[in-house]
């Protein structure tokens, strides 16, 4: 039966430690220089809706390195939606290719594809979530901290996607989750609803307290660039700089999930500071992808 990775709820505890070790075995052959072609002649279709960085270059690096081929598929490529029904345009994809990445705006457009498809679907974003991200975040404090237990994660911004992710990740993998966010900003009502592990508070100095990971993202995502200049001003007390973090009592690490716009949501002083992680979490997101599109292909 196959597998998708549309949200970080698909995955059991297990499972996702199951990831967890295939990424360190595969980070490791790549830094030894040990070839790990184990997806061999597998194609990965990728949908573009929002351009990137991040996702195109790890997945179709991910994919070359593990012996298969990336074909990407630009915003006026496929138009699913427009072009043809997603239904038609999942059906066609799995007659042809091995798994599906999605960067989309709608998530119904990546349960859709999920749906209708034969072949693994990989949510490379959507408005809901961001499970690739927080996967590769997580395996990245683990690489630091040696586990997630007893950790303490802040998360200090927008209630967006990448912050559902972290929710549903703590529901099931049972780590300390403080969210500082704006009255109004929160994340999804029905993802604080089903976890004990996570507190939300108004207050940033609160949230990073006791806090092991200080982790931000942008004010404004795709999309919401409209509302960009009116959320500088309703977000600036939440911005990650040396002042806020004087109210930190641990020892922290800060992470940003990138692309991050210096000056508003994190200041330069801090990303390029002795606690910032941000580049390694981007390195992770080949490895851990990697390990998922191997893990799903091996399962369906």
């Amino acid at each position: 039966m196959k597998r998708d990775f549309i949200s970080m709820l698909d995955l059991t505890q297990d499972e996702i430690h199951q990831i967890f070790e295939l990424s360190n075995t595969l980070k490791t052959s790549l830094k030894k220089g040990v070839a790990h072609k184990v997806l061999s002649d597998k194609t990965l279709a990728m949908i573009f809706e929002k351009p990137s960085l991040r996702t195109r270059v790890t997945f179709e690096t991910g994919m070359t390195q593990l012996g298969g081929h990336a074909i990407y598929l630009a915003p006026t490529d496929a138009r699913l939606g427009t072009r043809e029904t997603i239904a038609d345009g999942a059906k066609n994809l799995s007659r042809w290719v091995d798994v599906i990445m999605a960067r989309v705006f709608a998530h119904k457009t990546v349960e859709d594809l999920a749906k209708n498809s034969s072949i693994p679907v990989i949510n490379g974003l959507s408005d809901l979530e961001h499970p690739c991200q927080i996967m590769a975040d997580l395996f990245t404090v683990i690489e630091k901290k040696g586990s997630l237990d007893g950790v303490v994660i802040a998360y200090v911004g927008d209630g967006n996607n990448v912050c559902n992710s972290f929710i549903a990740a703590a529901r099931i993998l049972g780590f300390q989750l403080r969210i500082a966010t704006p009255p109004g900003y929160e994340p999804a009502g029905h993802y604080l609803e089903q976890t004990n592990t996570v507190s939300l508070s108004g207050d940033p100095r609160v949230a990073i307290q006791d806090a092991d990971i200080i982790y931000t993202d942008v004010w404004a995502s795709m999309g919401q660039e409209k509302e960009a200049a009116q959320r500088r001003e309703i977000f600036l007390p939440f911005q990650i700089n040396r002042s806020l973090l004087e109210s930190a009592t641990r020892d922290f690490l800060v992470m940003h999930c990138l692309p991050a716009h210096r000056g508003e949501e994190i200041t330069d002083a801090v990303i390029d500071g002795p606690e910032s992680i941000v580049f390694d979490q981007a390195e992770n997101r080949l490895h851990v992808q990697k390990a998922i599109m191997t893990w799903l292909i091996e399962r369906s």
